[in-house]
This record gives structure tokens, C-alpha cells and sequence, in this order.
């Protein structure tokens, strides 16, 4: 298994800048690409599962040190 295409470093800021953020820089990387979005809000851990639900991308799970968080763009 590959790492992630990218990394997005969201630490420090409070949601919901990381879910705003990730939204702004997953329709500039390819269809397929892996977004890790590194975020220590605990909200983050709900959020971006759900905005992927909303938006119809692949949360491809959670990673705990540093704490991210891996989407895959679907379209």
C-alpha cells in the first residue's frame, strides 16, 4: 500500500477549518489521489467521515500519530 498523494497539514486549527480546507484542495489533485488531512481537533474524527459521506468520496480511514485523516477523490 502506497502513502498518501498528499498531506494537508490542518494541526492547531479548530473545525470547521480542516473539513473547509480539505474541501477547497481535493478538486485540484487528480481523481484517485489520497488527501491525508492532518488535523488534532477531535471533531475532525466525525466530520471529515461525514463530509465524504455528503460529498460522495472514499474515506479510506484514520491514522492516530500525528492524527490524520486519509480521503480518496472519487470524481
Amino acid at each position: 500500500m502506497t502513502g498518501p498523494t498528499e498531506v494537508l497539514d490542518c494541526r492547531g486549527q479548530r473545525c470547521p477549518l480542516p473539513v473547509i480546507a480539505l474541501a477547497r484542495r481535493l478538486p485540484e489533485l487528480p481523481v484517485g489521489a489520497v488527501l491525508r488531512v492532518l488535523a488534532d481537533d477531535p471533531a475532525a474524527a466525525v466530520d471529515i467521515p461525514a463530509w465524504c459521506r455528503m460529498r460522495d468520496q472514499d474515506f479510506v480511514g484514520a491514522h492516530p500519530d500525528p492524527p490524520g485523516y486519509d480521503v480518496r477523490r472519487r470524481h
